[in-house]
């Protein structure tokens, strides 16, 4: 930042970055830096033939880019304390769904390999109701020597809400004929089940926390209404929604700029008498999702 200074006044320096993320940006906007944003391959394309890259080379590129260009470019301005932390909380939440995605892709895999027959007994395996079953029991056997009453106290110590009914089905369910696996498949693969159903565990209730975050921190927001009522923007696409539009209103000029921030403008490709229309795949991926979910198929 004192190399900034010595150079010139920090307001009067035009800074061309290929990140909008990062601790050097947040210190750079909190001394009052203008930022000037650039997708990444708008700086590869002007490389010469040989496509050398160097540290050197694209910062020479870079400034070549902002000096012809910056009539064109956006100045980045930071969102609001509220969208700021709703957009990450969003997002992070996000990340934590796919890695439940991926641990309950895994944990059907396991089951399909020696006990089938319990992806059969409940709705949703990411339900903690059904990961505490199969931790108490990992095993057809297992649940196959359990009473009745003792599946009923299982499910109930698990807050189930229809712990009767479920467990009557489920000791009906059990007493059916159904494929055994070997023994060395049972114990390997049920080590295997306790391990993700341990990660799993954990991981359903950060969710549902940051659920719970996310939904409070939402409704503090005056344009929370405005997002609630657009058509398929339930509890979960609402917050989304705001927090990847933003609540700048100076933002976007006209409808084009966020169809494109989005990915949902077509790109027109025309060669001679060639012409077809593309997906645009150069957007926030975020707010492109957050646009997609609701759409109706």
């Amino acid at each position: 930042m004192n190399f900034l200074r010595e150079i010139a006044p920090l307001d009067q320096i035009a800074c061309i970055i290929e990140t909008k993320h990062g601790l050097l940006i947040t210190a750079l906007l909190e001394a009052g830096v203008p930022l000037y944003p650039v997708n990444p391959k708008t700086i590869d394309r002007k490389r010469v033939a040989s496509r050398a890259k160097t540290d050197l080379i694209d910062a020479y590129l870079l400034a070549k880019h902002g000096r012809s260009e910056l009539e064109d470019l956006r100045r980045l301005e930071p969102d609001s304390p509220i969208i700021a932390e709703l957009k990450a909380l969003t997002r992070d939440q996000d990340t934590l769904i796919q890695m439940q995605t991926r641990l309950v892709n895994q944990l059907t895999a396991c089951l399909k390999a020696y006990y089938p027959v319990a992806l059969t007994l409940f709705t949703k395996l990411q339900q903690k109701t059904t990961l505490a079953f199969l931790q108490t029991y990992p095993t057809l056997q297992a649940a196959q020597t359990a009473t009745e009453e003792e599946l009923c106290a299982a499910l109930k110590q698990a807050c189930h809400p229809m712990y009767k009914k479920v467990a009557a089905n489920i000791f009906e369910a059990l007493r059916q004929p159904s494929l055994q696996a070997d023994s060395i498949t049972i114990k390997t693969k049920s080590r295997l089940l306790l391990a993700l159903v341990a990660q799993l565990l954990p991981l359903v209730e950060q969710i549902a926390a940051y659920e719970k975050e996310i939904v409070q921190l939402f409704l503090t927001h005056p344009d929370s209404q405005i997002f609630e009522s657009l058509p398929g923007a339930g509890k979960r696409l609402a917050p989304r929604l705001l927090a990847e539009w933003g609540d700048d209103r100076k933002r976007y000029t006209n409808p084009n700029n966020i169809q494109a921030l989005a990915g949902t403008s077509p790109v027109p490709f025309e060669s001679g008498n060639y012409a077809k229309v593309h997906q645009r795949f150069a957007c926030i991926k975020p707010l492109r999702n957050a646009f997609y979910d609701p759409a109706p198929i």
